[in-house]
C-alpha cells in the first residue's frame, strides 16, 4: 500500500541511518539496502533490470517500488519522485480504481469498444478496466516514455492485452471511443513535474484539456470518467462550472460529486493557492446523448 508523500517520509525518518532488510524495506519504503542482505534473487532482477542506484557508504537502493492495487501489481518510481519523469502511485490510484469499477460494472459496453486510459501514469486505471470490460479493445496514452514501459511491464504482469500509445490525451487513436478515463494531476508543481503539474486555473487545466479531448471523441451513449482534484476558491468550485460548459457544448450530461473534501492541505501555504479554500477530490462523469 503505497501512503502519500508527506506519510511516507515521515515513516522514513524513523529509520534514518539503519538500513532496509526485507523486500517491503527496499521495494515499499526505498530504504538503502548492504548489498547481499535482502532476498538474492529480487537483488539479481534488480540488477538485471538496471534498477539498483549507489546510495552513499557502500549502500544501494531500489529505483523502482511495486505496489498492490486490488490484488495486482504495479511497479512505478522510487521515493522520492523528484525527476521530471516520475512515474507515480499514490492514494488517489486507489481511489481512481474504485471509482471505474464501481462506474463500468453495470455500463453497458459492446464487444469490440474502444476504452482509452489517458494519461495512464502506471497503468492502474488500464488494467483496471480490463479486469472490468474484458471483451473491449483497451488502450493507454502518456507522453511520457518512462510511464508507458512500466505501464507495459504492468499490464504484461496482470495478463492483459493493452495497446500502448505514446503521446497526450487522445493522439493517435482514430476511433470513436466508448469509454475514456483520467486520473490527471491536479496540482500547481513550481518544478513543472509532468505527472505532478496540473497547469493553469488552480492546477485544473489539464483536467479541463482531457475533458475537451474526451468530450470531442466519444461515441454516442459513451463516458468519460474523470478523477481529479479542484481547488475551491471563496466557496466556488471552479472546476465544476468549466467541465458543466464543456459537457454542454458536446452533448454531453455531467455528473459530479466530491469524493474527499480536503486533501493536500499543506498546498494552500504555498503563494499560488492563497485565494484557495481547500483542494477537493471529485468524480466527473460526462455521458454523450445517445442517437
Amino acid at each position: 500500500m503505497t501512503v502519500t508523500p508527506a506519510s511516507h517520509q515521515r515513516v522514513l525518518a524513523r529509520h534514518r541511518g539503519t538500513p532496509g532488510m526485507t523486500r517491503t524495506d527496499v521495494l515499499g519504503w526505498s530504504r538503502p539496502y548492504v548489498p547481499g542482505s535482502i532476498d538474492p534473487t529480487v537483488e539479481r532482477l534488480l540488477g538485471e533490470a538496471g534498477a539498483i542506484e549507489a546510495a552513499g557508504d557502500g549502500l544501494r537502493r531500489s529505483t523502482v517500488r511495486v505496489s498492490t492495487v486490488h490484488q495486482r501489481l504495479f511497479l512505478h518510481s522510487a521515493f522520492p519522485t523528484v525527476a521530471e519523469d516520475s512515474v507515480f502511485l499514490g492514494p488517489d490510484s486507489y481511489r481512481f480504481a474504485d471509482l471505474i469499477i464501481g462506474e463500468l460494472a453495470a455500463f453497458p459496453l459492446d464487444p469490440g469498444d474502444v476504452v482509452v486510459d489517458m494519461g495512464t501514469g502506471s497503468g492502474v486505471g488500464a488494467v483496471t478496466c480490463a479486469g472490468v470490460v474484458p471483451d473491449t479493445r483497451l488502450f493507454m496514452t502518456d507522453i511520457n516514455p518512462r510511464a508507458l514501459r512500466f505501464a507495459r511491464i504492468n499490464a504484461e504482469a496482470s495478463g492483459c492485452a493493452i495497446t500502448a500509445l505514446q503521446g497526450r490525451n487522445l493522439a493517435g487513436m482514430e476511433e470513436w471511443i466508448a469509454v475514456a478515463i483520467a486520473n490527471p494531476p491536479y496540482v500547481i508543481d513550481p518544478g513543472h513535474r509532468a505527472y505532478r503539474d496540473g497547469g493553469r486555473n488552480h492546477g485544473g487545466e489539464i483536467s479541463l484539456e482531457m475533458a475537451r479531448a474526451a468530450a470531442t471523441a466519444l461515441k454516442p451513449g459513451g463516458r468519460f470518467i474523470l478523477y481529479t482534484g479542484s481547488a475551491i476558491v471563496g466557496g466556488t468550485d471552479l472546476l465544476r462550472e468549466k467541465l458543466s460548459e464543456i459537457a454542454q457544448s458536446h452533448s454531453c450530461a455531467l455528473r459530479y460529486r466530491e469524493l474527499d473534501p480536503d486533501v493536500f492541505g499543506e498546498e494552500l501555504e504555498l503563494p499560488h493557492y492563497r485565494d484557495v479554500d481547500r483542494i477537493a477530490v471529485v468524480a466527473a462523469i460526462m455521458t454523450r446523448a445517445p442517437r
